[in-house]
Formats: C-alpha cells, structure tokens, sequence
C-alpha cells in the first residue's frame, strides 16, 4: 500500500513520461505547482518506489521511468479518466453522421478516426454479417434424432450444419417450423435474430409443437452468427513516430505481427466486457511486449458485434484513451440502434 505522498509522486513521474518520453528528476517533479515536497524527499521516495518495482532507472545518472508493474498500479489506481475533448465529440459526431451503408464502411471508418485522434494504431474487430440476413432456411431430416440445416443468406452464402432433433418432433411439426422460420425470419439480419426468435417465433411456436423451449434453443444455437470476425486496420505505421521506438528491429516485427491476422486474432481472444487495458509483458506477443493494448467491446441488442482496441507504447496516454474507447464505443452502439430500427 503506498502512502498518499507516494502515490502522487507516482502519479507526477507517469504523466510527465507520457508528455516527454524522458526519464523524470526529482527536480523537475518539485517544480509542479501539485508537488509541494523538496528533491531530496522526492528522490527518497523515488528510490524506495523503485525498491517496490513500480519504477526504473534506465542510467546510473538518469531519472526514473515507470516499470510494467508501475503503469499497472497507475492504471488500477491512480488514473484520472474524465470526459473527452469538445473537438474529439464534434468530430466523432461528425463521422457519426455520415452517410454510411455497409457495416464494413462504418467499422472502417471507426479505425480512421480512432488513429487519428490518438495517433496510435487502432484495431477494429466486427462481424462482416451486421447487415447479411437470413433468405430461407431448411430442415432435412436425416432420421427420427436428427437433421440436416440448411441456411442461405442474403449474400449466396449456404451453410449446412449437422442438429439434434427434440423428442416427439414428427415430420409434420418439422415442416411446420420451417414454414413459421421463414415467415418470420425471412429478410431479419442475423444479429436480430436471437431476439425476433424469443418475441415473434416462441408464441407460435408453442401452438405447434409440445417441446417448444427445446425447440428455441435448438434454433437458436442453429441460428447463431459464428462467423469469423474481419479486422480493420488504421495508423499502423504510427508507431514509428514514438521515440521509444527508433530501433527498426522492434519496429518491423510489430509490423508484422499486425498483418498476421491470426496472430492479431490472439491478442483478442477472450476479451471481456467492457474497458480492458494490457501492459507490456501482460500481452499474450512477445511482438508488442513493450506496448500496451487498450479494448473495449461494442454490442447491439444483447449481442457483442466486435472489439475496439488501441496498440500504442506503454508510454501511452492512458487516461485519453480509456475515455475515446468508452465514449465511441457507446456512440456506435447507438449509431447502431437507429440504423436497425
């Protein structure tokens, strides 16, 4: 636990590294109207911060430098998240009204303006099926337990997918079902699905068939969108403008990793909900071992649709990050909701 004076010592010497990228003096920390304590107990507890391991001294003569441990306790706890600038919502605002057909457009254009307002590399994760809906749906029985599905979309896709058939389902109640999906489900985009199955399809459905629930279940893991997200990229040469990253060797093999997409895809397996911020070594590469990966889902009607996230140096400006992703991310689920009225 560190004492209060501790923390704002912490607190002063990662907010000036993220502005200079140099390491912090104790001089220059005593200057801060905020900071109202002498160099020498400055350097005092900088030294025992650094015994602590939540900072380091590149040189013998240098400042400090927070450490991997230290841009965590900041992160968890020190961290001042407040609203984003009057300039960003206007221009957030202003790609938000724009006229915007295809979801690809939309999650592309998330990026842009992403990496334009952080000058980092944004990482934009959706599904290409926002907008495919359902043209007709088949059930082929293969035997009394089970079928065969078959799902054509609206873009040609076909899709064959093996499922268990409810005890007691006869022929007639299969092709009733059938009839019933394709009258409500005909035209519905995929990512409504779920929900028009539980507000329209369930009622009549008990008026069909006995095992109504199982039923809804079976169709709905039937139904389900699991197609492999796209990523989208922006600003990926961006890190090369950070000083810490002058050395081309670190450069190039983050480069490279952000054109593999299934080693992109590791970096986003199992995010949770809501705000999620990796430091250094917590990332699952070696590749971008000395950045940092800030995500945040977006989601319509109950269902996560993808993942935002920003790759920047661990020097990142945490506090404007963390508050650009929540704002947009909350911003685009609504854009969302209006277009799919």
């Amino acid at each position: 636990m560190l004492s209060e004076r501790q923390r704002m010592i912490l607190t002063a010497i990662v907010d000036d590294y993220i502005r200079s990228a140099e390491p912090v003096g104790s001089r220059s920390i005593s200057k801060r109207g905020d900071v109202a304590f002498s160099p020498a107990t400055i350097r005092n507890e900088m030294a025992d911060l650094e015994e602590l391991g939540l900072l380091e001294q590149p040189h013998t003569s240098a400042g400090r430098i927070p450490s991997i441990k230290g841009y965590r306790y900041y992160v968890d706890h020190l961290i001042r998240v407040g609203g984003i600038g009057e300039q960003d919502v206007r221009k957030i605002r202003g790609f938000l009204a724009e006229k915007m057909n295809m979801w690809e457009e939309v999650v592309s254009h998330t990026a842009t303006i992403l990496s334009q307002l952080t000058n980092y590399t944004s990482i934009v994760l959706g599904p290409e099926t926002f907008n495919t809906t359902l043209k007709h749906f088949q059930l082929v029985p293969i035997n009394e337990t089970s079928a065969v599905a078959i799902i054509v979309t609206s873009t040609g896709h076909v899709e064959h997918k093996t499922v268990t058939l409810p005890e007691g389902v006869g022929m007639n109640d299969i092709q009733k079902i059938v009839n019933l999906l394709n009258d409500k489900l005909a035209g519905v985009a995929f990512v409504k699905v779920k929900s028009v199955l539980h507000a329209e399809v369930g009622k009549e459905l008990s008026r069909i068939v006995d095992s109504c629930e199982h039923i809804l279940q079976m169709l709905e893991s039937t139904l389900a969108d699991d197609q492999e997200p796209r990523i989208f990229l922006s600003g990926a040469t961006n890190i090369m403008t950070q000083p810490e990253f002058k050395d081309v060797d670190k450069v190039k093999n983050i480069l490279d990793m952000l054109e593999e997409t299934p080693k992109l895809m590791q970096l986003f397996q199992a995010v949770p909900d809501g705000i999620q911020v990796r430091i250094g070594t917590e990332n699952a590469l070696e590749a971008i071992n000395q950045c940092s990966l800030i995500t945040a889902n977006y989601s319509y009607e109950g269902q996560s649709l993808g993942t935002i996230g920003i790759l920047g140096p661990t020097r990142m400006d945490y506090g404007k990050v963390i508050s650009l992703l929540d704002y947009l991310s909350k911003d685009l689920a609504l854009f969302m909701a209006r277009r799919h009225k």
